[in-house]
């Protein structure tokens, strides 16, 4: 069953991902469509979330340049990768202080 696994894994690790990493924006959109008509949800969370699609828009363009500068993958250039990380991070701190002003919400409105 350990040799299965390992071979599966071997497998998986040679198939191109980027084709499914470009058809991932299709069911986030959706998402995205379904979260902005749910009026419960604040405005918070909503940018958070649509920041996430600006993370991966500056992703590639940040992967373009240390490619076509660097020579180099995105992975292999810190200060480039960081740089990228940090509208993950952004993003997902105003998902948090969106959840976070939501649940003071509900505690108020419980009392």
């Amino acid at each position: 069953m350990n040799d299965l696994f390992l071979k599966l894994i071997e497998k998986l690790g040679l198939v191109d991902n980027t084709s499914l990493f470009a058809a991932s924006i299709i069911p986030y959109s959706i998402f995205l469509f379904y979260l902005f008509k749910i009026r419960s949800v604040n405005k918070f969370v909503k940018t958070g979330f649509s920041l996430t699609v600006l993370f991966v828009f500056i992703t590639i363009l940040v992967s373009i340049f240390a490619l076509n500068y660097y020579n180099k993958s995105l992975v292999e250039v810190d200060f480039l990768h960081g740089s990228a990380e940090l509208f993950l991070t952004l993003s997902d701190f105003i998902i948090l202080l969106g959840f976070i002003k939501m649940l003071n919400n509900l505690e108020v409105n419980n009392s």
